[in-house]
């Protein structure tokens, strides 16, 4: 028996082993299964290779985000590849519908569903159809939704994970709270997304006063009722739930939703939480805030899960079929039963809501109505939770201290590495004080920075007469304070912030910085709601004292309201507080240009971490900026958010102060259509937002909307509500800014966004409303024109604006009551509209370069500190636009002048051979339309290519007429020159006729001497000999008929003249050296003017009076006589330079032409009505100063003619040439053979001019383009003048520039070239020349060999053979057949070896001007209008020299003659111009800019005129725009402190104490530095 009993043990035994391991392969089949079914699952979601666990691979926040063509798509419908990308996106807008996408179904899926309709009509059978149906099922299983959720939870990385719980949250979805993996089933608790959470409520206390909370749901401790299903139940666990939490929403998502299946891959295991957070009303369920877990699938088979629920919940909730002991669940639920934690079983059958003992409750589902059923649970779970045996609380950081399950925090290594920094600082701001934070902490941002922003008001609104001073007074007290700012060490917290991150990657300092924000956020949590609830109690107070007009009592409350106003503002403490104290670090070392000791590296590398954040993500301050106007509170940050998935700060009572601008990456795809790399989204504070007592400031709201229109491409109009006196406010404030950006000439475009429209469909009543906006627009339109000095009638004439497209209706944000309402669908369907439609007006546009983009802030930063932001705006991007198209239109100027220099010379070449007679435009257009064209093209491009082309377009037209005006001056002028070398001609052809015949003389009887001797010697010594005799005899010849020339003396004539003219002066004893150039009154040249009034007697006593008493000139006299002289003296310049002293030599007559001018233009001056008029000492002494200065290029260009004239110098220079054909003729060389080296030798001079003038134009080129002086425009070559004086601090040089900048320019253009010339000759120029010397020996040799075969061809004798070469030449060389007049060349008919002897002569010709080529002949042979120098004088100089009539400040427009107004980028100080006061007679220290922004007036012929009006005065003032400004160069505030006693000393007065002490500290190195922004610009628009 015992045996049997045995056996039967094992048989047993070994069936029961058998059924395990039969059930462990089929487990391990349904597991194998399973896992393909997931693998297949993210397949089909092409998620594949974003669920390894590299991060790398994982989904980005950034990628979701960025501007993509799916991003601007919403569809109800997709295909199942585009299932993620849609549930995303709507998810980042709130929208709820992001669960319930339909999948499009392919027709092979539709077919398989139908039956075959091939059955006829009579055989149509009812129920064979429906029996038929009830046997088929479907082939297709779509994509369960909250697979869909769950597969990108698990193939996002950690920050998109974040994202994406948090707007679940916001769409009053449950949360992922315990999730396992579906391949390993380890499980993560995911507290990391939990961190951005915050959750608010209102609940009654003991005094039934409802009070307010709000706090991050990682701390928020709350009772947790959990939910868990055993076996297989017919009701919906979570349906029921959700009637709990909010019955019109399905905040756990179940069977019965849209989309539902049994297809459920990813959620069995899953635990889900929500919280309910009551509004304070008697009708909230739960008078608490209360969480509900939810365990996904059967509790019996999740046994972790259930465990870590049980043990943390406060109330269980059990869903069961039927509680039976045999069941296989039963221990588990008996186990609920008998802890101490309250359990509710609801139960399939019948019965109420029975208590069975304390704290467990039965509840029957069987038959019943949901709403019962949810009612009696309700009732049983507040029971339960107001039981003291229900005492514990949930608090969701608990959960971490499980050891079982994964914490996402803990396991991600730079996560934890981040959070331990940021609590590493935190722990730095332990037990401290709240509102001392800032002041210990962070130092530079308390009284301060606010000290310093207040003296920047001051600095941009100064007040009182001396308003220069008061300005230095300022900038004083602001050095002052940011020297105070330097002086604090760095605080511990911002020390650690800047080392962490300078040290770290870029993950690890992006989880640091969120750790910091979630800490900081919380950190002063208690103190912000206490001070939230007083403000609001004080403010309800302050409005109804308002309506009872009580002023007293309204004073007292708005100081209480005040001063917790300011200790919300001292409480309040996140990222933005230490950003802006680096920043503030970074502003106090630059401004004391020193590097602070304990920062551990150099203070310009700060900015770097604002950039890093901005690229991160991460919100940045900065004053006063958005991209969305509309009132505080009206939904402006939750739209952005909405629409692009930010997540600016929306929290009731902590709206928006100051502003915060995120970037949005575009994608790849999207960057062709959209021409930009981000968008710029910018949150910033509401208009109407009450200040610190309580009031609204519309001088706030204007600079706030004025300041945000002008800052961005699109703006969104923000209304709210249908509050039409709300409306018709901010619709004023809006088109007032509109219209400024109008008038400053910005043009940004808007959209209105009307929100919390109650019926958005319907299309009668927006119609309607689109009316009433425009009307409403239309008279504010009228109401601002007003304000704003403008003629605009209606909004069209301010904006570009389109009522039908660019106004939005919206419906209401929430559908329900908040706090536990979702956003309205509708609401997330409008977001993406106009999303869409911004996205495509943003098409139009080519966006802003961050650089651009702080440009344009600091310039409307700057205007709206100023009273006046019209008039004081200054567009820095416009005017860099404009200044590139400056140094653009300088190179195309250049390239025309070029070509024309190069038409010019082959023109003049041809007219000094007498090829042509005669030139046309017409011609010079025909050889100028090349180049002209090409300059047209480049323009185009230009225009249609640059990065600022929008701005740029203003100016096209008018800068293709400056070009086609330039066009036609230089063809003009061109004519007018080379026409002008005509009669020159006529008189240079007597000249050039008399030396070629004494050539060709010489040329003959050396001939018949070396004939007449060939025969009796071969004898070299007796040849040289007789060769000396007869060249002596034949120079005492030449110089009977023509007597040398000799030297000038110009002074000596100009004495000699004046004298004659002026008997009564004793001119041969005037001091030569006047230079009425350096004087710096003119009272000694002036008398009073003879009045036709005076007769007789009375006549000859004025004349006494008049000798005795004298005249003495006014500020304005001085300045009329100053720019007559100046005036003269350019013109008298261009009369020298037509003289052609180097051509035809030099003539008294030159002088007396000159003089006649000078006294012409002086009688003429004397017409106008002055009360003065000159005496002869004035003509005699401007003769002798403007000869004077001009006596070197007379002498200059008289010693060239004289070098080529003289005939004793000439025939002298050519005895060399004439002794080696002498020896040719006697050795008895062939006709052809001497004749070939003859022509060499004539060639030699027109090659030497030719080579030079070609090397003088290439130089210029190579200057133009290599030196940094003169490869700009004029305000460059200003800029490098300025900077040259002030390193050579001679005031003699100052002067000269202050009162003729244009013989300056002219000076220092000389110098520049001759430096460049002596440093580069070997280098560049040698080399030119030598290039050059190759090119023109190519050509001659060309020409001579075409010529032999041309005359060859035509069977032509030696005239026609030079006839031909000298035509070939024609373009390069003055070089003609009557050069050879008088020459014997009749016997020459060899012409192979004519072109021979040319071929071996030549290039000792070409040897010999090399060798003689140098620095010093280089100048010395070219003719003054062909210099290097005086070319590039030409192009810089050809432009305005108006000068400022008050600091003679050099206007900088390029143009000669222009349009518009004179303006300068800065004025300097007027006492630099003898600008003095009337009253004190002390000079005056203003800038112009400034002093026109003041009380001040100056003096006029007896009139006082204000500074403000000065255009009154008319004249020079009346031309020209002075913008009142506060941008000053310290360069001239150097100049006056370091040249002051040498001004004193010009003027004859005194600055005495005027001079401000802070200009005293400015060094030379400064100055020079300051000089940096002098080619950039800032000016007035209309001044364009």
């Amino acid at each position: 028996m015992k045996k049997i009993w045995t056996q039967s043990q094992h048989t047993l035994q070994d069936t029961a082993e058998a059924w395990a391991s039969n059930e462990r392969l089929v487990l391990h089949k349904e597991e194998n299964l399973k896992r393909e079914e997931m693998q297949h699952l993210f397949h089909r979601l092409h998620l594949q290779f974003h669920l390894e666990y590299n991060i790398h691979n994982k989904l980005k926040a950034a990628d979701v985000l960025q501007i993509s063509v799916n991003s601007l798509e919403s569809h109800e419908s997709c295909d199942e590849e585009d299932l993620v990308k849609n549930y995303l996106q709507k998810l980042l807008m709130m929208n709820y519908r992001a669960r319930y996408i339909d999948v499009n179904k392919t027709n092979e899926q539709h077919h398989t569903q139908q039956r075959g309709n091939d059955t006829s009509e009579d055989e149509v059978d009812i129920f064979a159809d429906m029996s038929s149906s009830n046997k088929k099922t479907s082939t297709y299983d779509h994509v369960h939704p909250m697979d869909v959720q769950m597969a990108v939870f698990h193939c996002a990385d950690s920050f998109l994970k974040q994202l994406m719980v948090t707007k679940l949250s916001q769409c009053q979805f449950a949360l992922p709270l315990l999730v396992p993996h579906p391949f390993t089933q380890q499980i993560e608790f995911p507290l990391w997304t939990f961190r951005q959470i915050n959750k608010s409520w209102k609940m009654r206390n003991t005094n039934n006063d409802i009070i307010s909370k709000e706090e991050p749901v990682y701390k928020a401790e709350t009772p947790m009722v959990s939910f868990f299903r055993f076996g297989s139940v017919s009701s919906s666990k979570s349906q029921l739930m959700n009637n709990l939490i909010n019955e019109k929403h399905n905040t756990f998502f179940h069977r019965n939703c849209p989309g539902s299946s049994r297809t459920r891959l990813l959620m069995d295991g899953v635990v889900e939480i929500a919280w309910f957070c009551p509004s304070g009303k008697d009708t909230d369920k739960f008078t608490d805030c209360v969480a509900f877990c939810n365990l996904h699938g059967d509790a019996g088979v999740h046994e972790k899960q259930l465990q870590i629920l049980t043990e943390m919940s406060s109330v269980n909730v059990v869903l069961v079929s039927q509680i039976e002991k045999n069941d296989k669940n039963a221990t588990k639920i008996q186990i609920l039963y008998t802890e101490k934690n309250p359990l509710i079983c609801l139960t399939e059958d019948k019965s109420v809501l029975t208590k069975t003992r304390i704290g467990k409750y039965k509840i029957g589902l069987k038959d019943r109505n949901q709403s019962d059923v949810s009612e009696e649970l309700r009732r049983a779970i507040n029971d339960c939770l107001s039981s003291s045996a229900s005492a514990s609380m949930f608090r969701l950081e608990d959960l971490s201290k499980h050891s079982d399950i994964r914490v996402d925090e803990e396991d991600d290594e730079d996560c934890r590495r981040g959070r331990e920094a940021a609590q590493q600082m935190m722990s730095l701001l332990k037990n401290k004080d709240l509102r001392e934070i800032k002041e210990t902490f962070l130092p530079c941002q308390g009284k301060l920075w606010h000290q310093w922003c207040q003296k920047n008001k001051e600095l941009h609104r100064p007040q009182g007469e001396d308003i220069d001073k008061e300005i230095s007074r300022t900038r004083s007290e602001m050095m002052k304070i940011r020297e105070d700012q330097f002086k604090y060490n760095l605080s511990e917290s911002i020390k650690f912030f800047i080392v962490q991150m300078d040290s770290h990657d870029v993950n690890i300092n992006t989880y640091f910085i969120k750790w910091l924000t979630i800490l900081l956020n919380q950190f002063p949590s208690v103190d912000l709601s206490d001070l939230h609830r007083k403000y609001d109690v004080k403010w309800s107070t302050v409005f109804k004292l308002k309506e009872k007009d009580k002023p007293e009592q309204l004073k007292a409350k708005q100081t209480e309201l005040e001063k917790i106003s300011e200790e919300l503002q001292a409480a309040s403490f996140g990222l933005e507080h230490i950003m802006r104290e680096i920043g503030q670090i970074y502003e106090s070392c630059s401004s004391v240009k020193k590097n602070k000791t304990d920062l551990p590296f150099h203070y310009t590398s700060l900015p770097r971490f604002a950039a890093e954040m901005m690229i991160s993500g991460f919100p940045l301050l900065i004053v006063f900026v958005l991209s969305v106007l509309g009132l505080q509170s009206s939904g402006k940050s939750t739209m952005l958010n909405a629409m692009f998935g930010l997540q600016f700060a929306v929290s009731a009572g902590r709206c928006t102060r100051g502003a915060f601008m995120q970037l949005i990456r575009v994608s790849e795809e999207m960057k062709q259509q959209l021409k930009f790399d981000y968008i710029l989204v910018v949150d910033t504070e509401g208009l109407r937002a009450l200040d610190s007592d309580g009031r609204s400031t519309r001088h706030h709201d204007n600079e706030l909307a004025t300041f945000v229109v002008g800052l961005g491409n699109l703006t969104l109009i923000n209304i709210f509500g249908e509050n039409p006196a709300e409306m018709q406010d901010i619709l004023q404030i809006v088109v007032q800014a509109f219209l400024r950006m109008k008038k400053v000439k910005l043009n940004p475009s808007c959209m209105f966004v009307h929100q919390n429209v109650s019926d958005v469909t319907a299309g009668e009543k927006n119609m309607e409303g689109r009316r009433r906006l425009l009307k409403t627009l239309d008279e504010m339109t009228k109401l601002a024109a007003k304000e704003e000095d403008s003629d605009a009638e209606c909004f069209s004439d301010v904006i570009n604006f389109d009522v039908q497209n660019d106004v939005k209706y919206f419906a209401q944000l929430w559908e329900g009551s908040p706090p536990m309402a979702p956003p309205n669908p509708n609401y997330c369907e409008n977001i993406q509209e106009l999303k869409k439609t911004i996205i495509s007006q943003s098409s139009k546009s080519d966006g802003m370069k961050l650089t651009h983009l702080r440009e344009r802030i600091k310039d409307l930063w700057e205007a709206l500190l100023k009273e006046q932001f019209v008039f004081s705006f200054r567009n820095a991007l416009e005017i860099s636009a404009y200044r590139r198209l400056e140094t653009k239109y300088s190179k195309w100027t250049w390239t025309l002048r070029s070509a024309m220099l190069d038409i010019e010379n082959k023109l003049h070449n041809q007219i000094e051979n007498e090829a042509i007679y005669e030139i046309e435009e017409t011609d010079l257009q025909r050889d100028l339309k090349e180049k002209s064209e090409e300059v047209k093209n480049s323009m185009s491009e230009f225009f249609e290519r640059d990065p600022d082309k929008g701005i740029l377009i203003q100016w096209k037209t008018s800068f293709e007429l400056k070009i086609k005006d330039l066009e036609e001056n230089i063809v003009r002028e061109t004519k007018r020159t080379l026409n002008e070398i005509l009669p020159q001609r006529d008189l240079k052809r007597k000249i050039d006729a008399q030396r070629t015949q004494h050539e060709n003389t010489l040329l003959e009887k050396s001939k018949e001497l070396a004939l007449k001797l060939r025969e009796e010697t071969n004898s070299d010594e007796i040849l040289k000999r007789e060769f000396d005799l007869f060249w002596e005899e034949c120079v005492k010849i030449i110089t009977t008929d023509s007597p040398p020339i000799k030297d000038i003396d110009i002074l000596r004539d100009v004495r000699r003249l004046l004298t004659d003219i002026y008997e009564s002066l004793n001119v041969e004893h005037r001091n030569v050296n006047t230079d009425i150039f350096s004087v710096t009154k003119y009272s000694d040249f002036v008398t009073v003017k003879k009045s036709s009034r005076f007769t007789g007697e009375v006549k000859n006593v004025y004349k006494v009076a008049k000798e005795k008493l004298g005249y003495t000139p006014s500020k304005d006299d001085e300045i009329q006589i100053t720019n007559l002289i100046t005036d003269v003296v350019q013109q008298t310049d261009t009369m020298i330079k037509s003289f052609n002293i180097s051509k035809l030599g030099y003539n008294i007559s030159y002088i007396q032409q000159l003089t006649d001018y000078i006294k012409t233009r002086i009688t003429e001056f004397e017409k106008d009505p002055i009360k003065y008029e000159f005496k002869n000492e004035f003509v005699t002494d401007l003769v002798f100063s403007i000869l004077n200065r001009a006596e070197k290029t007379f002498i200059k260009q008289h010693r060239r003619f004289r070098e080529a004239n003289d005939p004793i110098l000439y025939v002298e220079k050519k005895r060399d040439e004439y002794y080696s054909i002498f020896q040719k003729y006697c050795q008895g060389a062939t006709s052809a053979a001497i004749f070939g080296e003859i022509i060499c030798q004539k060639l030699k001079r027109p090659i030497e001019q030719s080579v030079y003038k070609q090397t003088a134009r290439d130089l210029a080129d190579e200057i133009r383009s290599n030196c940094p002086s003169l490869n700009g425009n004029k305000s460059n070559l200003e800029k490098h003048i300025l900077k040259r004086l002030a390193e050579e601090e001679n005031f003699s040089a100052f002067n000269d520039y202050i009162l003729y900048p244009k013989e300056h320019f002219k000076d220092f253009i000389i110098g520049e070239v001759s430096q460049y010339i002596r440093d580069q000759f070997s280098i560049s120029v040698q080399p030119k020349m030598n290039h050059n010397i190759e090119v023109l020996q190519q050509k001659i040799l060309t020409a001579a060999h075409e010529s032999t075969e041309d005359v060859q061809v035509k069977s032509g004798d030696v005239d026609l053979w030079l006839k031909f070469f000298t035509q070939k030449l024609s373009d390069v060389l003055i070089f003609s057949v009557k050069d050879f007049s008088g020459v014997s060349h009749d016997d020459v008919d060899d012409f192979k070896l004519l072109e021979d002897v040319i071929n071996t002569e030549l290039p000792s010709i070409m040897s010999d001007i090399s060798r003689e080529f140098s620095t010093d002949t280089f100048n010395n042979k070219l003719d003054l209008n062909y210099r290097p120098d005086e070319i590039l004088i030409n192009h810089f100089c050809q432009c305005c020299w108006v000068q400022c009539p008050f600091c003679k400040a050099t206007c900088t427009n390029t143009i000669e003659n222009h349009d518009g107004d004179h303006s300068v980028p800065f004025h300097r100080v007027n006492g630099i111009n003898g600008f003095f006061d009337d009253k004190t007679k002390t000079l005056c220290t203003d800038f112009c800019s400034t002093a026109v922004k003041g009380c001040k007036s100056f003096k006029l012929s007896d009139e006082w005129i204000p500074f403000n009006e000065y255009r009154r005065a008319g004249g020079d003032y009346a031309e020209w725009s002075i913008t009142p400004d506060s941008s000053e160069m310290p360069y001239w505030k150097w100049f006056v402190c370091r040249f002051q006693k040498a001004l004193e000393a010009y003027y004859e007065k005194t600055f005495q104490d005027k001079i401000p002490d802070e200009w005293q500290k400015y060094t030379k190195e400064d100055a020079i530095e300051s000089l940096d922004k002098y080619d950039i610009p800032k000016r007035s628009l209309s001044d364009f």
